[in-house]
């Protein structure tokens, strides 16, 4: 079933943004690639993948005129988007799946305090420990180095972390009233962006999949898995060095909601 087939309409609607993502990558040197199996080799979550960052930004953030704004979250009304309150049907699951795939795949995934937020709000309650504790443990100075990270999970000075996850679409595998199974075939940026970075922003391509529950009026995560690909065949734009890469990531926001 296409996202098309399911609005009924043969059109996919997708809903304007706001946060991040961090996504498996094809790491220069398989440094991206190996600090993402590192997420995803724990089995709960694979992250890495650039996010429902749940930000908050009001109508009257706009930026001064003849500044460019800095990479902030985006609300195509002005207000604050609602990344909850799926349908309880096939459409909802998948807007559900798509927009936690962004979520897990933000660069807030890499804060603490963010990442328990995000957990409690799209896993389902029982879950969450298991989640934390296994998250908790991947989350670390090993894998923060592999994404050129400090040990505290900062950036360098001089350079900005990026983490985004892209869905391109969504599909549903199994449903049955308040349970449902979606794949989600995303592309995501990891890196560090800015000068004489040695990790720096790579794209990849891959696909999550998530075991869903309605629990609590909402679609709720009950597992979460990756694979990579599909990869279209890359084209042949010229690569942007890192001062371009690093301008972009401060002036263009990432989204907080997908569809």
């Amino acid at each position: 079933m296409s996202l098309g087939d399911d609005y009924g309409d043969g059109q996919t609607r997708t809903r304007l943004p706001e946060p991040s993502g961090v996504p498996p990558r094809r790491g220069r040197g398989g440094g991206g690639r190996s600090s993402r199996g590192m997420v995803t080799g724990v089995g709960v979550i694979v992250l890495l993948i650039a996010a429902i960052a749940f930000a908050n930004r009001g109508a009257d953030d706009a930026p001064a005129a003849g500044k460019p704004s800095a990479a902030e979250p985006t609300a195509p009304t002005g207000e604050r988007p609602v990344a909850s309150g799926f349908a309880r049907d096939e459409q909802g699951a998948q807007s559900a799946a798509a927009n936690y795939a962004v979520a897990l795949g933000s660069a807030d995934m890499f804060d603490k305090a963010k990442r328990d937020d995000i957990l409690d709000r799209i896993i389902v309650p029982s879950r969450v420990p298991d989640f934390r504790s296994t998250l908790d443990a991947a989350y670390g100075p090993e894998l923060y180095e592999n994404v050129g990270l400090q040990e505290d999970g900062s950036a360098p000075s001089g350079f900005t972390f990026v983490s985004r996850t892209t869905p391109i679409g969504a599909k549903v595998t199994d449903f049955s009233g308040d349970r449902a199974a979606v794949e989600v075939w995303c592309g995501g940026l990891l890196g560090l962006a800015g000068e004489g970075s040695t990790t720096p922003v790579t794209s990849s391509w891959f696909t999550i999949t998530m075991r869903l529950e309605y629990a609590d009026g909402d679609w709720k995560i009950v597992d979460h898995g990756q694979k990579d690909g599909p990869a279209p065949v890359p084209g042949d734009e010229r690569a942007a060095g890192a001062e371009e890469i690093a301008k972009a990531v401060e002036e263009y926001g990432g989204f907080t909601y997908a569809r």
